[in-house]
């Protein structure tokens, strides 16, 4: 199912409508939009050809789909509100004192050195995200547990527009085994210690991740960081 990110405000109008009420008649809905009622039908089936709404004999309403869509929406100004990423960071060291780099090589922030991340998926706990995603990243598997969580804030430098949102879980792997994954699309990663920071560009989280991991509580820690435009 796919819909547009920019929705047409007639449609944000019937989604409203009938988020905050059990159903409607298309006479209800219509109301206030001043359309004649072919263009107001085209919005309808737009949002019944997405699964938003259904038709159950003269009345309309929202499908379970269209009840999730709808309840994102900001109902004073009639928009759907961006929501941040949820991710996991994954800090894994080796028997030798090293810990798991890796080098992203997709945009944005090409060429920048951090740790291995990922989303973390529908029904999924932190932990399973983490074994999902340190395997298909690096074919490793660890010893896994959550050290905390991390709010990344990455800003514009010039503009202070905000450009991402991310909550990151942060999953600290001991006795990793495998075949490591040096070179994959996307990304390269490698064993080192922590003279490679000194070396190239890199997150600025990563000292306040290290923080937290060195830590034996569970911690949290929020912060804002600024980037050149060209990196984004």
């Amino acid at each position: 199912m796919s819909y547009e990110p920019d929705p047409h405000a007639v449609q944000m109008k019937i989604l409203r409508h009938l988020l905050l009420s059990e159903n409607a008649h298309f006479s209800e809905l219509r109301k206030n939009s001043d359309m004649q009622s072919d263009q107001f039908t085209f919005h309808i089936k737009k949002l019944k050809s997405v699964g938003y709404i259904v038709k159950i004999e003269n009345l309309y309403g929202l499908t379970r789909a269209g009840k999730e869509y709808a309840n994102r929406m900001d109902t004073d100004n009639n928009v759907i509100e961006k929501q941040p990423k949820l991710s996991v960071v994954l800090i894994i060291e080796n028997n030798k004192g090293e810990m798991l780099y890796q080098q992203r090589l997709k945009h944005p922030y090409y060429g920048y050195w951090g740790h291995a991340t990922g989303k973390i998926r529908w029904g999924e706990t932190m932990t399973e995200a983490g074994a999902r995603e340190l395997l298909e990243e690096t074919g490793l598997t660890a010893d896994l547990n959550v050290a905390g969580v991390y709010h990344k804030m990455d800003y514009e430098q010039s503009t202070g527009n905000l450009l991402e949102d991310k909550y990151f879980c942060i999953i600290h792997g001991k006795n990793p085994k495998g075949k490591l994954i040096i070179d994959d699309e996307g990304h390269h990663n490698e064993w080192g210690s922590s003279d490679m920071v000194q070396q190239g560009k890199w997150f600025g989280s990563l000292a306040e991740i290290r923080e937290i991991v060195s830590k034996a509580e569970y911690s949290i820690i929020e912060k804002k960081y600024y980037y050149d435009e060209k990196d984004y």
